[in-house]
């Protein structure tokens, strides 16, 4: 859209359409969130958390800012979410304390949020309906219809969402597979009767758009796992993937049976899934072909399967663990057979040879080639989706800015014009309707740090101070000063972590005594007793004689105490 034409939108368009914010889940993979307002009316479509990058010292995740909904909160009418993956379901714990609104979602999406639910401590119970597909829920003026789709994670849905203004098609994270391991093809046929009666705006995954060509079926892992089976009858097998991804874990069950070994499963957040999935009775594991751990020893190594978390080389994955001899029940020995069986999300791709490292130095056997196929759609299923809805505006979600933009360039191939097509940053406010389509404003939508229990009381602030100390170190000054006169009585002790080692470098740590006790010596001559100004004088001091020697600029924190 040009600023021009933007401007004249604007002007026209404040408050009369249908407003579409994201609050998380573009320049980026992960935190999906966004918010669909017509007047006293907002829904929200899923609510995800993300993952904090290595500039995030210490932070455990990373959710929405819903200062937004926060302020509108008696116009929320309730959440809506296509699919039950972290990145979708994660922040629902945190964000329906302060925005308690029914929740909706398809059957297995809700088994693994009610999971959720259970380990956070709500203020409020939650109400939750299950929702199939077909249909439709009325929430205030809006309309919502689930629709099927494909994905890694069975009961994905797509949504159309039937507004005032217009219907709006978001696809959720998708791939068009015609030979699922569970379930049904996606519902082609209702895009295309949508797309009949005429598609506002198509809202669709940009994850592979960058990917020619067709996602290949998630059914052909299955060929590829009876193949490692057959080859390696005389071995234990391990195989790592992402706890979601339930129809995987049921081709690894399906291999196992056919071959005669037992399973066992480790790590919290599979268990987790895979007790839920069975439950509800998303994945068929044939009786006693599930064994516990303490079993093992029962059987030859050659029986049996482990399913592991860790796929990306996270540290404290259960198969990170059993690479570097942390974990207390398992211990690799060589021949073990380790299939990794996802792809390194961008950013992972050390972590994961760091593991694969460790396991090959034990004498493992690893496999990372063609045991995964992804849950997204290539180029040409969203071409397809594109040629059956035929939307008049395009909105790219769920990607890298570099996705987006792709991802505007296919939309204007399949005949969306190119002032149609609109790239949206988390946070802006997009006006909507048949005749205008503007951006007019933008709403606070930075993400909100988790740290252990204290969810946002860590900010760039606090993160710069992290990343300094974890570069730099620390040096501590301590001194103790008469009360009125402000005489040294003790001191100037120096306390240093991180910085040197100090009993190499004692020569260096008399020189900075002297320093301090110069800039201490200029105060006092000059009558400073305000304590600030002293603490300051001091860092200063130290600080320029540490760069001048040696080119370090560690943290410097003087401290004053005062004795009678």
């Amino acid at each position: 859209m040009t600023e021009k034409s933007n401007q004249k939108n604007k002007s026209s368009l404040v408050g009369h359409g249908l407003k579409i914010i994201p609050l998380g889940g573009l320049e980026q993979i992960g935190m999906n969130i966004t918010a669909f307002e017509y007047e006293d009316n907002i829904i929200v479509v899923d609510c995800g958390l993300s993952f904090p990058g290595d500039d995030m010292l210490g932070i455990d995740l990373v959710i929405p800012d819903i200062t937004y909904l926060k302020e509108n909160i008696d116009k929320v009418r309730g959440f809506v979410i296509t699919h039950g993956h972290e990145d979708h379901i994660g922040a629902l714990p945190y964000v329906l304390k302060e925005v308690n609104a029914p929740v909706y979602a398809t059957k297995l999406t809700m088994g693994l949020i009610e999971n959720k639910l259970k380990e956070h401590v709500m203020p409020k119970p939650v109400k939750k309906k299950v929702v199939k597909y077909g249909q439709s829920i009325n929430l205030g003026c809006f309309r919502v219809e689930f629709i099927r789709t494909n994905h890694s994670i069975s009961d994905a849905a797509a949504l159309a969402i039937f507004t005032p203004v217009g219907t709006i098609v978001h696809t959720g994270d998708f791939k068009v597979d015609y030979t699922p391991v569970r379930g049904e093809p996606i519902d082609l046929q209702r895009f295309a009767e949508l797309g009949k009666k005429g598609v506002l705006a198509l809202m669709a995954d940009s994850t592979n758009v960058m990917k020619p060509g067709f996602t290949m079926s998630e059914r052909t892992v299955g060929k590829t796992f009876d193949n490692i089976f057959a080859e390696n009858t005389k071995h234990r097998i391990i195989v790592a993937t992402f706890a979601s991804n339930v129809d995987r874990v049921q081709q690894i069950v399906n291999s196992a049976v056919k071959y005669g070994r037992k399973v066992v499963v480790e790590g919290r957040s599979m268990v987790n899934v895979i007790t839920t999935a069975t439950e509800l009775g998303y994945i068929d594991i044939p009786d006693n072909t599930l064994i516990d751990m303490d079993q093992m020893k029962n059987y030859a190594p050659e029986k049996l399967v482990l399913i592991t978390t860790g796929s990306q080389g996270e540290a404290m994955a259960a198969l990170s663990r059993m690479a570097s001899n942390l974990h207390r029940r398992i211990t690799i020995e060589p021949g073990d057979t380790v299939i990794f069986s996802s792809r390194p999300i961008p950013g992972n791709e050390k972590n994961v040879a760091k593991v694969v490292n460790e396991l090959a130095a034990k004498g493992a056997k690893v496999i990372e080639q063609d045991a995964h196929v992804s849950g997204h759609a290539s180029e040409e299923e969203i071409k397809l989706i594109y040629a059956l809805t035929k939307p008049q505006y395009a909105i790219p979600v769920h990607g890298e800015y570099r996705h987006l933009q792709a991802h505007a360039e296919l939309a204007q191939l399949m005949g969306v014009p190119k002032e149609n097509t609109v790239i949206l940053s988390s946070g802006d406010v997009l006006e909507i309707d048949s005749e205008h389509c503007a951006l007019v404003g933008k709403v606070q939508a930075q993400g909100i740090m988790v740290d252990g229990l204290g969810v946002g009381d860590v900010g760039n602030i606090v993160l710069r101070d992290r990343q300094h100390l974890s570069e730099n170190g620390l040096i501590i000054i301590v001194l103790t000063l008469e009360k009125y006169t402000n005489q040294l009585l003790a001191g100037p002790d120096i306390v240093s972590r991180g910085f040197v080692y100090v009993r190499e470098s004692e020569y260096l740590m008399d020189e900075a005594k002297s320093i301090v006790y110069a800039a201490l010596e200029r105060c006092l001559d000059n009558q400073v007793s305000d304590w600030s100004k002293i603490k300051t004088e001091i860092k200063d001091s130290l600080s320029d004689y540490l760069w001048k020697k040696m080119k370090r600029n560690p943290m410097i924190l003087p401290v004053i105490m005062e004795v009678e």
